[in-house]
């Protein structure tokens, strides 16, 4: 019902946003700037900082004709589409849209926000060797199940230095690793220092569909039952799996819960309110989250649809399942730099509800939202343009949670503030693991001296959500197809 309360409103304001306009006609479009024409439109449209961009304005072009001789002064549509953003990392040191995509192949887009990726299978984090120069070096965070990766025996800690025998530096490392086969040259910690062990292994690329439920356990320390709950993305297709594995955690009766977002860079905001009413379930019907877009389109929701900007805790799930719910009072998250969007939505949205005790380092900070957007008289893809296979994904809203409150641009630090040792960084799910380690002394009270950080710190430079254009993305669902009449 909420997806079609958004597009009826989509509709609705689409036909007044261009109704000042003399003749902002399609069919006047040469096929040779339609691409250019699509991302002007839905960026005039939707775009939340399209008040801020000047060639965005509504009276910017008094008719087709006048758009089409600017749009065809612009014939590389990455470089038109970065014109258009508001103040974009790939234009100035200081960004402030650091997220909107275009993408050439709506295909590849749909499947990244699914989870499903060509891919080894290795989850990547990169790192500075020192923090003021350029050389890099790789280490495995994770390895999902029935992949390349898992076959080769590659494990979490594994370090490389260099791949195809050529060592890592900020300007190749994504290049190396674009290639559907590639060899990782291992190394490893040597007092601080990334020494080369002379052995390889070499990874081939599949397609591969991530189940976010990576770990999900109870943990028995005296009198607590701690379940462990480790959630890698949003992906609406797996809430399923997500609903089942606290069904689980519920079954056997947990009195604690801590839900590791470490490796977790975002998704659907529609599945992040679904995971926040499962740790909850006391607060059905009340707000989580209010989405703000921009003013022209807040204008007409205001006045006519105002519950459709509204992220509720429901009953249910996107399969019409009833939810397993904890109805938790208290939660400890574990976080890193790679704990992003959607995540962070879950600690501000559960923040004026319950009690949130967050271990590790700071978030990214990501408190903004896309939309797909797709060629075609109503942005879905109902009666899309076949010429191409351009789709944008750009920033449309920012959520704010009950209290009105969506400060976190900077990230949300921790309580107990650890980086992961990558000289040791343990075994996921096990309890002697730092960061879960934390979180249990906090829960049976022997928390008064917890772990302290070993060894050399270094500098996160990417990980391989963050290297995928919107691998660090929140979005709110997709138009369905069909839904027009």
């Amino acid at each position: 019902m909420k997806n079609t309360c958004r597009l009826l409103v989509l509709l609705l304001l689409f036909g007044t946003v261009f109704q000042s306009c003399d003749d902002l006609d399609d069919n006047a479009v040469p096929s040779d700037i339609a691409v250019n024409n699509f991302i002007w439109k839905g960026l005039n449209l939707y775009y939340l900082w399209q008040a801020d961009v000047p060639d965005l304005a509504d009276n910017r072009f008094p008719d087709q004709k006048a758009l089409n001789s600017f749009l065809q002064s612009n014939s590389n549509s990455e470089d038109f589409f970065q014109h258009l953003l508001y103040m974009p990392k790939s234009l100035v040191s200081n960004p402030v849209d650091r997220f909107s995509v275009l993408f050439d192949d709506y295909v590849e887009l749909e499947g990244i926000l699914a989870g499903t990726t060509k891919n080894s299978g290795a989850d990547y984090g990169f790192y500075l060797k020192t923090s003021t120069g350029t050389d890099v070096f790789g280490i495995v965070r994770y390895v999902l199940p029935n992949s390349d990766a898992e076959a080769k025996g590659v494990k979490r800690g594994d370090i490389f230095y260099a791949i195809d025998g050529v060592s890592l530096n900020t300007d190749n490392f994504s290049e190396l690793l674009d290639k559907e086969s590639y060899t990782l040259n291992l190394a490893d910690f040597n007092s601080g220092n990334i020494t080369p062990n002379g052995n390889s292994v070499t990874l081939t690329k599949t397609v591969l569909s991530e189940n976010p439920v990576y770990i999900n356990k109870v943990i028995t320390s005296g009198s607590h039952k701690i379940g462990y709950l480790m959630y890698n993305g949003f992906y609406p297709n797996y809430e399923t799996a997500m609903n089942n594995a606290f069904g689980e955690l519920k079954a056997q009766g947990i009195t604690d819960f801590i839900l590791d977002l470490r490796y977790n860079s975002g998704g659907s905001v529609e599945t992040a309110t679904h995971l926040a009413s499962m740790i909850t379930g006391q607060f059905n019907g009340q707000l989580f989250a209010r989405e703000q877009w921009n003013a022209k389109a807040m204008a007409y929701y205001n006045s006519n649809n105002p519950e459709t900007l509204l992220n509720k805790f429901g009953t249910t799930i996107n399969t019409g399942a009833a939810i397993n719910s904890l109805n938790s009072t208290k939660i400890y998250i574990l976080t890193t730099q790679s704990t992003a969007s959607a995540s962070e939505l879950i600690i501000n949205g559960l923040k004026p509800y319950i009690t949130i005790v967050q271990i590790g380092d700071t978030t990214t900070g990501k408190n903004v939202g896309s939309i797909t957007l797709y060629d075609s008289p109503t942005f879905t893809k109902k009666d899309i343009n076949t010429s191409h296979h351009y789709a944008m994904q750009p920033l449309v809203l920012k959520t704010l949670n009950r209290d009105g409150s969506s400060d976190y641009a900077k990230g949300f630090k921790p309580d107990f503030e650890r980086k992961e040792n990558l000289a040791n960084l343990g075994i996921l799910g096990d309890p002697s693991e730092m960061y879960l380690n934390i979180a249990i002394a906090q829960i049976t009270g022997n928390g008064k001296h917890f772990p302290q950080n070993q060894g050399q710190i270094f500098d996160e430079f990417k990980n391989s959500k963050s290297m995928n254009p919107v691998g660090t993305d929140m979005y709110v669902s997709k138009i369905p197809e069909g839904l027009i009449k």
